[in-house]
């Protein structure tokens, strides 16, 4: 069976594959320079989540995977959020959208009880430009006071999830993906899948 990720970000097709562990044949969208980006005009994580699964099923056969996901700061009322990815600008490295947010951070004084945060992940399902089903998965913890570690990627270095004193960028790989917002999600559609195969 092959997933098909819309996404062309290798860190994340990586990290769905290595989550899901079932054999799977998990490719996303590097081999299709025939689709166009899709705007993410939606207002939530599900809503951009759907925007780019239905896009990407209607030109591909099969099931299509979608993942829109952010980080949520409760001291910035809940950004960077969906605009995570754009949040220091369209074409900025993750060491500067992480050194915008320190800075954000440091100009409301958050202190370190103050520093709560999650992260968020909205996978849709697809197929022929219907959605199938969505999913969630969100993992709660605190922003560092500085990058911590040299795994994952995005603002895993300054994330502290609830339980743990490392970052996710400290973490290997195997426990990140055990309790990452995208395991949660995935853990979610897994118990789908064979429903949702059986339906192609």
């Amino acid at each position: 069976m092959q997933l098909i990720v819309a996404t062309r970000n290798a860190h994340k097709t990586r990290e769905i594959e290595q989550i899901f562990r079932s054999g799977l044949a998990v490719r996303d969208l590097t081999a299709h320079p025939e689709i166009s980006e899709i705007t993410e005009s939606g207002t939530s994580f599900e809503e951009n989540a759907k925007l780019k699964a239905i896009a990407v099923s209607r030109k591909l056969p099969g099931l299509v995977i979608a993942d829109d996901s952010g980080l949520e700061v409760d001291a910035l009322g809940g950004a960077p959020g969906i605009q995570s990815a754009r949040y220091a600008g369209v074409n900025a490295s993750d060491k500067e959208k992480i050194a915008k947010l320190l800075r954000q951070l440091a100009k409301v004084d958050a202190k370190s009880d103050q520093r709560r945060a999650r992260f968020c992940c909205v996978l849709a399902v697809a197929r022929d430009g219907q959605v199938l089903a969505t999913v969630e998965g969100v993992v709660e913890g605190k922003i560092a006071g500085r990058p911590c570690g040299s795994h994952g990627f995005g603002y895993d270095p300054i994330f502290i999830p609830d339980g743990f004193e490392e970052t996710f960028a400290e973490l290997p790989e195997e426990v990140k993906n055990n309790i990452s917002h995208r395991a949660k999600a995935i853990g979610k559609l897994q118990a789908k899948l064979p429903t949702l195969c059986a339906e192609v």
